[in-house]
């Protein structure tokens, strides 16, 4: 056997090992459960669990690392549909809202216009006396109120939940980004140090 084809078998040998040995999670070929149904928190979990650290380095099987990418960005997508949701929501509240608030608004300018017609009161074309009629308009623009209080809680609500939404949503891309850069780099050096090596042993040889 010439001396280039054994520097060749041997660099085979040095490669596999040290796949090996970076990759504890090689000869596992299924797909943990974790990866399909967890949170990615779950599945971030069973990552930093499952896998050694090497030199600073992680491993982790290509398959999973594409398994809680695409799961990162499913994610991405449901959060981003919530949040289209949630505004829609918001619009529609901010509506009602105004509806309300108009609604009040020429409620009160009645109360006045009767206040105005003590002698002559009529309330949709109904007479009825001043005590009946600011007993009757009290109650609508109480009633009012609280319909308007109301919708600005759930407004409130709303825009908490979907200030919050927004910061989980921006806080997951960056913990989502530096992981991708973390990985890039390790599998960069990872190449360069099995290249060196057998750079090294070809030299020797």
């Amino acid at each position: 056997m010439s001396t280039s084809v054994k520097i060749k078998h041997i660099a085979v040998i040095i490669l596999i090992i040290t796949i090996k040995i970076s990759n504890p999670l090689q000869g596992q070929t299924g797909m943990p459960e974790v990866l399909e149904t967890g949170t990615i928190q779950e599945q971030m979990d069973y990552i930093q669990e499952r896998t050694r650290i090497y030199d600073n380095f992680r491993a982790i099987r290509e398959d999973m690392f594409q398994k809680i990418r695409n799961n990162s960005l499913d994610s991405l997508v449901n959060t981003k549909r919530e949040i289209g949701s949630l505004t829609a929501e918001i619009n529609n509240l901010n509506s009602e809202i105004d509806s309300l608030s108009a609604l009040l608004e020429d409620t009160r300018s009645d109360r006045d216009l009767a206040i105005k017609n003590r002698d002559s009161i009529a309330f949709l074309g109904i007479p009825m006396n001043k005590t009946g009629y600011n007993f009757l308009v009290w109650i609508i623009i109480a009633a009012l109120a609280t319909l308007l209080v109301l919708g600005f809680l759930i407004f409130s609500k709303n825009r908490l939940v979907t200030s919050k939404t927004l910061q989980e949503l921006e806080d997951l891309n960056q913990e989502f980004e530096s992981y991708r850069i973390s990985s890039r780099e390790k599998r960069e050096k990872l190449v360069m140090e099995h290249f060196n090596e057998v750079k090294r042993l070809k030299e020797s040889n």
